[in-house]
């Protein structure tokens, strides 16, 4: 079954020559995508942010089963974790800025300090700093 795309003149459907093929943007010469997204830079947006809120709603609903199984959670402990999802919340929303990434790393890196505080946020900061990593990494894929 054939159809427009798919046909023996596929490779001359779309905007792949003229002086539009020139333009700055998501497009490469000859009008492909790099990515094949019809906006890449909304598309990684989501993902921080998606990145940012599971994070949130992880850190939030960590606190009682560390409580109950990991035993002595200070409070200290508990006011880190709040302050640290309330940041992830707030981040998820500033994803459109450039320095809501570096942001976020940042945020990792405290999640793996607040560790001193008790082991198992240590190995939330692990488990989330590697999600971090993987999600810039394909930002990096997708937008260049």
């Amino acid at each position: 079954m054939t159809g427009p795309q798919h046909g023996p003149d596929a490779d001359q459907a779309g905007p792949q020559h003229g002086p539009d093929a020139d333009q700055a943007g998501p497009e490469q010469a000859g009008g492909e995508r790099r990515s094949g997204l019809r906006n890449p830079d909304k598309a990684v947006r989501g993902l921080g942010a998606g990145t940012m809120a599971l994070e949130a709603l992880v850190l939030l609903l960590a606190i009682q089963p560390i409580r109950v199984v990991g035993g002595d959670l200070s409070g200290a402990a508990i006011g880190a974790i709040v302050a640290l999802a309330v940041a992830c919340v707030v981040l998820a929303g500033m994803m459109r800025r450039p320095w809501a990434w570096h942001a976020g790393t940042v945020l990792q890196g405290l999640l793996l300090l607040s560790g001193l505080l008790h082991w198992s946020l240590f190995a939330l900061g692990v488990m989330f700093a590697l999600v971090w990593a993987y999600a810039l990494h394909v930002r990096r894929v997708i937008l260049g």
